[in-house]
């Protein structure tokens, strides 16, 4: 197994950083064989686009997102958001920050009002997504997503950015409408997030 880390938002490894070139570690450590096309294109945008952090960037720009688990890795946290009017894990744009678990575990915080939350680094999924409303230039968001762990116990509270927030049991997230890259964030984050935890005497 690669060696992840869990980290506190006050951890070091946290510490922010502006080049977008910095991204790319969260991205190069990924071993999933459908993934390698897109680890390419998540390469070539670190590499050439200076502006890749900032949500200007046209045609696409990079953001972080967190797939929340329980203590247990029974559950996971979904959002129905409010503009996509979608069943989603909380995400949001870099905004100028290459430290893209920074990004999401700060998005995680804020969009499920929990604190404590940890998160697991390097990331678990990538995702290239068109957010564009139908008939306009594409705006691609190229999306990466770590396991993020709440504490015992937990409940989310949500914010303006969701109308609805809950936990779901992992064995009932297929009757959500949910795309195929979200069912594979999933199933990858729930297979790491179990072993990092086990191998940091965690879960049991």
């Amino acid at each position: 197994m690669r060696e992840y880390r869990l980290l506190s938002a006050d951890d070091p490894a946290m510490v922010g950083s502006s080049e977008a070139r910095a991204a790319w570690h969260h991205v190069s450590p990924i071993r999933v064989p459908e993934l390698e096309d897109t680890k390419r294109r998540f390469f070539q945008l670190t590499a050439l686009e200076p502006d890749a952090l900032l949500r200007t960037a046209t045609p696409g720009h990079l953001t972080g997102s967190a797939c929340v688990f329980d203590a247990d890795i029974e559950r996971i946290i979904l959002l129905h958001h409010t503009k996509l009017r979608r069943w989603l894990q909380p995400g949001g744009h870099a905004d100028g920050e290459a430290n893209l678990a920074r990004v999401a575990l700060t998005e995680a915080t804020e969009e499920t009002g929990i604190d404590g939350l940890q998160i697991i680094d390097p990331a678990i999924d990538l995702d290239i997504h068109n957010v564009a409303p139908a008939e306009t230039p594409e705006i691609l968001h190229f999306d990466v997503r770590f396991a993020v762990i709440a504490p015992a116990g937990a409940e989310p509270q949500g914010n303006h950015e969701s109308t609805d927030i809950r936990w779901v049991a992992l064995d009932e997230v297929h009757s959500y409408d949910l795309d195929p890259a979200t069912h594979r964030m999933i199933e990858n984050g729930a297979s790491i997030a179990r072993q990092t935890l086990a191998e940091a005497e965690l879960l049991h």
